[in-house]
């Protein structure tokens, strides 16, 4: 292939789905010459499977991405047909947003901030290979399919699916990435060549289905939240809910059609040799796994108001096109049901994330970095927040700064990073509130508090996003003070409140703070009472209520928080020799040597090495240390 010499850039990112668009953007915004190139450009910002953003943990890395500067949120919430909280039943540890959006608002909304980015060129090209050169400045090139090479300093990966992509549905398959677009299937072997750990994934998404098909009388209405809560913290004005979503249920007879047809599915024939997702497991692998369970959840959920296509959320399948019609067919709602599109199944290359640093650079690869489901994630909002930190490191590298780690200790993405970087994953990976053991401290509400200050020091926070986060934060400060300190008469308006809310009434004067503490009372039950409440923004009463209603439980898992940030203290030295420490089993020595953590903590997070490994670690590192300190006081 004839090829010439064509642009240089500080930065080309390889894929323009949710971890591209991050990466890029945040690239160009501080300040780097970024390239963000897709084989389609009409599939910019496309979400192939669920049309909505967000959901249980999902919903905190959106919040996350927004505190830092990103802009999945603000984009959910200018595409957004029906928000909802979900776990409100439960504590606000696991309260998690879900926004229903209109997918071909959202792709556009998307692309055009691309366009309209300053030192970003969106480009419709495949890359074909990417090599490392002699050349100090540009060590990297990138090469498209039409021979243009590309001189840049960093790389950022972001495949998604598209890898050496495959569709399979029933016993067709071919080569194609998602909703019929072209795979890349050049570039996986310049990787392979290159020498990164790649590996096969899977994973699939349900039919789409003609709304004037569907029988909507008996099925069960789910309604948003009103007023809609927004997920960006700079959204003042969302609007109102435009839609609502429907339920149904699998049956007896659509277990005996898949039953009946399994030996068809290309999971169950051998001819899918990738791992799929645990947790968004095809109707098929449901009905193989829970072979006891009755029956299973289907949400109908619009795709957008301009489209008269319905998705048919836990309803995922591989199997042929005419078994697919034939199992839709049996459930509630879809008897008479027309497909628009066919659920398939994807396999795709991605790599091994033990290759990475908490930077998401690769160990032994300068400036090679990779985000999102070729890090062997699954869904849209990890693949985001990976490119955010992606894409944040690249300028910072290229700019002398020190990079952007974020600790399990103080975020979601911090947890994602360092799960997949420290313990691996074996299956595409999904953020859970459960893989968070601070998740009380690392609430939704409370991500701008955390994150904030740091997207700020970055540079992706606007002076005047500052002076909004710094009036909120002063709000609460001085309603937390007020609270608690405001004390409240046993009136007999104020002890009706609380015998209507089942509780005690008072006798003696009682603070609001003590008041709140209780579990029937909420901050909205006192208002009649509170004469002198300041006229509060709801995120800001929301935060006031948490602190107060939870302060023992979030003072004990600071506590953890602060000693987990003392193990953090004790740095690693990057050139370890883990062979030559003795005491150490040989399993833990494999596995540091490898995975090569940068301190303690995460050495004792590691999958292999016991906590007798991590107390030989610290002696050993206590001597290092102090030998060095003698050497340096000679």
């Amino acid at each position: 292939m004839r090829t010439y010499q064509a642009d240089k850039f500080d930065i080309a990112v390889i894929g323009a789905g949710h971890a591209g668009i991050e990466a890029a953007l945040a690239g160009a915004r501080l300040g780097c010459s970024t390239a963000i190139f897709t084989i389609n450009m009409d599939a910019v910002g496309n979400c192939p499977c669920n049309p909505s953003i967000g959901g249980t943990a999902k919903g905190h890395l959106v919040r996350e991405i927004d505190a830092l500067g990103g802009e999945m949120g603000k984009t959910a919430d200018e595409s957004f047909l029906q928000m909802r909280m979900l776990n409100r039943g439960k504590g606000p540890a696991v309260h998690s947003l879900r926004a229903q959006i209109d997918r071909l608002k959202y792709a556009s909304i998307m692309k055009h901030k691309l366009e309209l980015q300053e030192n970003l060129q969106l480009r419709q090209a495949e890359i074909t290979s990417i090599v490392q050169t002699d050349n100090e400045e540009y060590p990297w090139e990138i090469t498209t399919r039409m021979g243009a090479v590309h001189q840049v300093k960093k790389v950022i990966i972001a495949t998604g699916t598209y890898l050496g992509g495959r569709i399979f549905v029933g016993e067709v398959s071919y080569e194609g990435g998602p909703d019929g677009t072209f795979a890349a299937t050049q570039l996986g072997e310049s990787l392979k060549n290159l020498g990164l750990p790649l590996r096969r994934f899977k994973t699939g998404t349900p039919a789409r289905v003609l709304r004037s098909s569907i029988d909507f009388s008996e099925l069960s209405e789910q309604t948003g939240d009103e007023p809609p809560e927004p997920f960006s913290f700079e959204t003042d004005n969302m609007g109102e809910n435009s839609v609502v979503c429907h339920i149904s249920w699998t049956n007896e007879n659509t277990k005996k059609v898949i039953q009946d047809n399994i030996h068809r599915s290309p999971l169950y024939g051998g001819m899918i040799e990738g791992v799929g997702p645990r947790y968004c497991p095809s109707l098929e692998d449901k009905i193989v796994r829970f072979p006891d369970k009755e029956r299973h959840q289907l949400f109908i959920e619009p795709c957008g108001l301009d489209t008269e296509e319905m998705y048919l959320q836990g309803m995922s399948s591989s199997l042929p096109e005419e078994v697919q019609l034939e199992f839709y067919h049996t459930i509630k709602g879809l008897e008479k049901a027309v497909i628009m599109r066919p659920a398939y199944a994807i396999e795709y290359d991605c790599v091994d994330p033990l290759a990475m640093t908490a930077t998401l650079e690769f160990k032994d690869f300068k400036g090679l970095y990779g985000a999102g489901q070729f890090n062997g994630s699954s869904g849209y909002e990890e693949a985001a927040a990976q490119g955010l930190v992606a894409g944040v490191n690249a300028a910072l590298s290229i700019k002398g700064e020190e990079p952007l780690i974020l600790e399990r200790s103080g975020s979601y993405i911090g947890t994602l990073i360092d799960d997949l970087i420290t313990k691996g994953t074996a299956e595409p990976y999904r953020m859970m509130t459960s893989r968070s053991e601070y998740r009380l401290v690392l609430r939704q509400d409370n991500a701008d508090k955390r994150l904030t200050p740091i997207g700020r020091k970055i540079g992706l926070v606007t002076d005047a996003r500052w002076e909004r986060f710094k009036n909120k934060q002063e709000a609460i400060k001085n309603e937390l003070h007020r609270v608690r300190k405001t004390t409240l008469s046993p009136t007999d308006e104020l002890n009706a409140i609380l015998v209507s809310r089942e509780t005690s009434p008072v006798t003696t004067g009682v603070t609001l703070g003590d008041l709140l503490r209780r579990p029937q009372i909420s901050y909205a039950d006192l208002e009649s009472v509170d004469i002198n409440r300041p006229n509060l923004s709801r995120s800001v009463m929301e935060q006031v209520e948490i602190e107060i209603k939870y302060e023992g439980y979030i003072k004990k898992q600071m506590d953890r928080v602060e000693q987990m940030q003392r193990m953090q203290k004790k740095t690693l030295p990057e050139n370890i020799d883990y062979t030559q420490i003795s005491g150490l089993r040989l399993e833990a020595q494999e596995k540091l040597q490898k995975i090569r953590p940068r301190d303690i903590s995460q050495a004792s997070r590691i999958s292999g090495v016991s906590p007798a490994d991590v107390s030989v670690l610290i002696i050993w590192l206590t001597r290092h240390n102090r030998g060095k300190t003698e050497g340096d006081a000679r």
